[in-house]
């Protein structure tokens, strides 16, 4: 079986950028805006890479994602200096380094293990080094690549603690965008307006501190960019992580509103969701949709019958004033005739009065 440590996917293919110079170690980080990682108009054209491209939401996303249990971010450096392999020669000694170390020990750890790399500010929520784990909700402060086998045997082999660091508890939802333009041009084109419109997003909600939003590295599926993971508890207070493929600028505020905000998916982009195996994700897709229909069908049903009740009161409420008008005039031979001309519902109750009161002999 293939192995579920995103440092590597044989069966993808991606068109790197060719202005690209990220081929050798001499030069992989001295010009970091050769790449153009936040430049989406050196990226290449929108119809050629971007939202309108031939492909985009040609395929069916549902059962897309890989079967996994856990991931593991490494916050590093920016997109713009990452080589398209993390565990390339040419990458600096920290990334390459777990690469291998989780490579490594996979087969003694216990869940299934993905890791990718995301974007590292020093002096920030997310500093070079640092180490987010889903769904654990932590943050591992300062790896260094001296402490790479250490923390891999006790943390993720173990199960335990690196005792060097004292672990810290993630709150809030986490947002991770593939951006990765030396990996595939669609995922560098597609990726930093979309983490742009996020960032608007989470600024118009008033969401700073409680919403993080990252550009990452490679996860699986470059023909489906743009791809976006979101980790955060549901409405059970679950912590999940699901996978959304070719998201447009249009759909984010619909993840901010109703993912983000209410635990709703938004299944007409949705992938998958860590922890459930492909047919699974197949099958949870089928049963939403299908309990969306009958609530749906539900609604409007409900809202047939109270329009129709509307109408029936609004039909009774016009006959009650016929009445009222017909027995107010003297003499009420008419009253006990309800069919009156339909003429007179356009007139008003006292003229309706004096024309249907027989005239006095």
């Amino acid at each position: 079986s293939s192995s579920p440590i995103t440092v590597s996917d044989t069966l993808d293919s991606y068109p790197t950028d060719p202005n690209s110079h990220i081929g050798s170690a001499s030069n992989s980080f001295q010009n970091e805006s050769l790449l153009g990682g936040g430049n989406e108009s050196n990226n290449g054209s929108d119809g050629e890479f971007g939202f309108s491209r031939p492909e985009f939401r040609l395929i069916r996303l549902a059962g897309t994602v890989q079967y996994y249990e856990r991931h593991v971010f490494l916050c590093y450096k920016n997109p713009s200096v990452w080589p398209p392999r993390i565990e390339a020669a040419e990458f600096d000694r920290l990334p390459r380094l777990l690469a291998a170390a989780l490579l490594a020990r996979k087969g003694d750890m216990k869940k299934e293990t993905r890791l990718t790399i995301c974007e590292g500010h020093d002096g920030t929520e997310t500093s070079n080094g640092d180490v987010l784990i889903f769904p654990d909700m932590i943050r591992y402060r300062r790896l260094t690549h001296f402490d790479v086998d250490t923390f891999v045997e006790e943390v993720l082999v173990k199960d335990g603690e690196w005792l060097p660091g004292t672990p810290e508890t993630l709150k809030g939802s986490y947002v991770f965008v593939c951006s990765h333009a030396s990996r595939d041009r669609r995922c560098g084109v597609c990726g930093p307006p979309l983490v742009s419109r996020f960032r608007r997003e989470i600024e118009l909600h008033g969401l700073q501190g409680k919403v993080s939003i990252s550009p990452c590295s490679h996860i699986g599926g470059h023909k489906y960019a743009g791809n976006v993971i979101i980790f955060g508890p549901n409405i059970n207070g679950e912590v999940t992580g699901h996978w959304y493929g070719f998201v447009n600028p249009e759909d984010v505020p619909a993840l901010v509103e109703h993912h983000i905000g209410k635990g709703e998916t938004a299944d007409w982009i949705w992938r998958g969701q860590m922890g459930l195996s492909e047919e699974e994700q197949k099958k949870s897709l089928e049963q939403r949709l299908q309990v969306s229909g009958e609530i749906n069908a539900e609604k409007s049903t409900k809202e047939l019958t109270q329009r129709q009740m509307n109408e029936v009161n609004t039909a009774t409420c016009g006959s009650q004033l016929d009445l009222i008008g017909c027995c107010q005039g003297e003499g009420n031979s008419y009253c006990q005739n309800s069919a009156l001309p339909e003429n007179i519902d356009t007139q008003d109750a006292d003229e309706r009065a004096v024309k249907v009161t027989p005239e006095k002999k």
